[in-house]
């Protein structure tokens, strides 16, 4: 028996037993990077940087995968569904963390408990702007013009409770003024609708409307921001403009399942960190006017916090619930 039991577990001993997520060989195999938005806009140009930057680093290529709906909760919720063994990871904005929680009943997911939170990505500045043929040359104009046809504007957004949804909230409140509101599954299709002329108004990030900008497709008349944005140096700020509660900077993070080892997620964040400190990857993206904003994980974790007491302030102010 004795002689049994040896062999037994010598043989143990040889068999190929798996190694656990957290061996230092990770990873071994594709990485989804989850974008909560369609293809196109703002989050997914900075994902596929990003991911570029993570290939090199982590000699696995990651792949982005869009995954929209819900004002970006749909592609979170995925990434907090997702097998915890670094395989999956995930883009967020500001809306699925920070905004949209304070208008839905129950959330999907509990960002403390579902998400481990790995590094900011980036800031970028915010813009309004109109189809041309509104005729309104300043945001001043545009409220006037609003004042005098209540209900007869329409703006677009990325969906209920996305930063894009809620600076035009913030307009109205503080502007007395009725706009219609028509969300959509990400930035991309609201600005297509805008140039088609379907919906008159939107802000969003710098990046996706700059090159409509610049060919005099659409019209700038603010960015929502405490400075003007480099990239658009003559455009005034909504507090130049007579609007100063009316800010609303977007930002987009890194997060991960929360149950992934901390060995894995130590790799991804420094992977990430590396990336986001790069010159090349910096140099991407300022020129679309974004600042690559890598973080600590506890820092990232009082960022969330401190967003999440400003914007459920506003949507109390506002209102606003989720469809």
């Amino acid at each position: 028996m004795n002689r049994r039991v040896a062999s037994l577990l010598l043989l143990g001993a040889a068999l190929p037993w798996p190694l656990p997520a957290a061996a230092q060989d990770y990873p071994v195999r594709p990485i989804r990077l989850i974008v909560p938005f369609p293809a196109g806009g703002p989050s997914d140009l900075f994902a596929r940087i990003l991911a570029i930057k993570l290939t090199e680093s982590l000699g696995q290529q990651v792949v982005v995968e869009n995954r929209s709906g819900v004002g970006g909760v749909t592609g979170v919720d995925v990434v907090a569904r997702s097998a915890p063994d670094g395989y999956t990871i995930g883009l967020n904005s500001a809306g699925a963390l920070s905004i949209i929680p304070f208008m839905m009943n129950k959330m999907p997911f509990d960002w403390q408990k579902d998400l481990a939170l790995l590094t900011l990505v980036a800031r970028v500045p915010e813009v309004l702007v109109v189809n041309p043929t509104l005729k309104v040359a300043t945001l001043k104009e545009l409220v006037d013009y609003a004042r005098a046809n209540p209900g007869k504007l329409n703006f677009g957004s990325s969906g209920t409770g996305s930063i894009a949804h809620m600076a035009v909230e913030l307009l109205k409140t503080e502007a007395h003024i009725d706009l219609a509101h028509v969300p959509y599954r990400g930035a991309a299709p609201a600005v297509t609708d805008l140039l088609g002329g379907q919906v008159q108004l939107v802000v969003f990030d710098v990046p996706v409307l700059l090159p409509h900008i610049r060919s005099g497709a659409l019209k700038a008349l603010a960015v929502t921001s405490k400075t003007r944005a480099p990239a658009l140096p003559d455009v005034p700020t909504t507090a130049e403009a007579g609007f100063p509660s009316v800010l609303s900077d977007n930002w987009y993070g890194l997060v991960a399942p929360a149950k992934t080892p901390a060995a894995v997620l130590n790799k991804i964040h420094a992977a990430a960190t590396a990336a986001l400190s790069s010159d090349d990857l910096k140099a991407q993206y300022a020129t679309q006017d974004a600042v690559a904003t890598p973080t600590t994980p506890a820092e990232f974790t009082a960022f969330v916090t401190t967003e999440r007491a400003r914007w459920k302030e506003v949507v109390a102010a506002t209102g606003v619930k989720f469809d």
